[in-house]
């Protein structure tokens, strides 16, 4: 069992590397400006150079994201059970959702911070709104497929809507909650980004910008770098709350 996780940990490794090194090779044998695009080692050295800024910048983002994908969680959920419950819910918001969906954050952001200002709560709104849809959607998804036999006994059996609820339906989503939970907690990530971008004096996407605007590429790069291990951090911790929840669909596997 441990050898095969060691194996699957190799893959992704070793593809990194060989991209590390291609890219370093690509940069150093064409001779290519740092400004255009630096070689790995710069951007490590900058993010050597730079890690107490890198690191105080992340606070910021870490905190609307987390914060962000937080909301969408305890929104989306409650949202998505009401949907998937109720056939007149379901025709009347579920189209109003796809259709603020399809409008593109990056649009709707200037707007948010007018209303919001320029502080947190801007990014958290833009944070939220981008995770929201994941979750409901998976979790509405999930609802809808426990299977007619399960609720059938459980009726049987005079269970309560609520039992139901939560001994049935709840625990049968759960594999679709935690899929579209995983979708949410990176794209929250983007969304907390987008908000340093319009309009912001801290966090990763703000300090993106400050060194694109002085040309400092190396250090752009090293905040795109932070940024992506943010997202896979963050990812990781939605990973693990699956397997302490849900502990049987990682034995289902093997």
């Amino acid at each position: 069992m441990r050898l095969h996780h060691v194996r699957n940990a190799f893959y992704p490794v070793a593809g990194i590397a060989i991209i590390l090194v291609a890219w370093q090779f690509y940069t150093q044998f064409f001779a290519i400006n740092r400004i255009v695009l630096p070689s790995p080692a710069d951007i490590f050295w900058a993010s050597a150079a730079n890690w107490n800024v890198l690191l105080r910048e992340s606070w910021p983002t870490f905190v609307e994201s987390v914060l962000g994908f937080a909301l969408a969680v305890a929104i989306g959920i409650p949202f998505a059970v009401c949907v998937a419950n109720s056939r007149v819910l379901n025709l009347t918001l579920y189209p109003i959702l796809i259709a603020t969906q399809s409008i593109p954050k990056v649009a709707v952001a200037p707007i948010i911070l007018v209303w919001f200002g320029l502080g947190m709560q801007s990014k958290l709104v833009i944070a939220f709104l981008v995770a929201f849809f994941p979750i409901v959607v998976d979790t509405a998804a999930g609802m809808r497929a426990t299977p007619a036999g399960l609720l059938e006994l459980a009726r049987s059996l005079r269970a309560s809507p609520l039992q139901i609820f939560l001994k049935v339906q709840f625990p049968a989503a759960l594999p679709f909650i935690f899929a579209g939970a995983k979708v949410a907690v990176t794209l929250a990530v983007i969304g907390a980004v987008i908000g340093e971008f319009i309009g912001s004096m801290n966090g990763l996407g703000n300090l993106l910008l400050t060194a694109n605007s002085q040309l400092d590429s190396p250090l752009a790069w090293a905040a795109l770098v932070w940024l992506s291990a943010l997202g896979v951090l963050l990812f990781g911790a939605v990973v693990l709350a699956e397997r302490i929840v849900m502990p049987w669909s990682e034995t289902g596997h093997h």
